[in-house]
């Protein structure tokens, strides 16, 4: 007697192409011209490898720099230094963690948080864009399944 339910069939069936678009969201989202073109659209001169520490440290600050290396996926070293050029920058500032001293964690300054609202409003026009000919319920199932996806991910 199979110990497959019936009820998980379908996810079985359909979890592949849900895995390729995945892949294809991410990767069209991690182009190097992608984010390109959100920062001239933002009318910022930021180095590229820049962009998602600030995006990241303006939604989560203060936040450690292991929990930043850990979210876009690099090296703790090579984060810290891009943080450190970001402080030089003024975009953000580092301090001590008040829960642990040992910890240095990242916070957005008033001129990043300037510049990440440059990169919001460049979003929302390209978002507007790309979603245009959707209908509006349409839009709102969207986005109510991808929260929905995200925080099944997150526990």
């Amino acid at each position: 007697m199979s110990t497959i339910k019936v009820q998980n069939t379908h996810i079985r069936e359909l979890l592949p192409q849900l895995h390729r678009a995945l892949i294809d969201i991410v990767g069209v989202m991690n182009e190097p011209e992608r984010d390109a073109e959100m920062l001239r659209a933002a009318g910022l001169s930021l180095e590229r490898a820049l962009f998602p520490l600030l995006v990241s440290i303006e939604r989560l600050g203060p936040v450690g720099v292991v929990e930043i290396a850990g979210r876009v996926g690099r090296d703790y070293t090579t984060v810290s230094r891009q943080v450190a050029r970001l402080e030089e920058l003024g975009l953000v500032k580092r301090r001590a963690s008040a829960a642990d001293k040992r910890v240095k964690e990242a916070q957005i300054t008033p001129r990043g948080k300037v510049a990440t609202d440059a990169i919001d409003a460049a979003r929302e026009k390209m978002a507007e864009q790309l979603f245009r000919d959707w209908a509006q319920q349409d839009f709102e199932e969207l986005v109510r399944l991808v929260c929905m996806l995200a925080d099944g991910m997150s526990r």
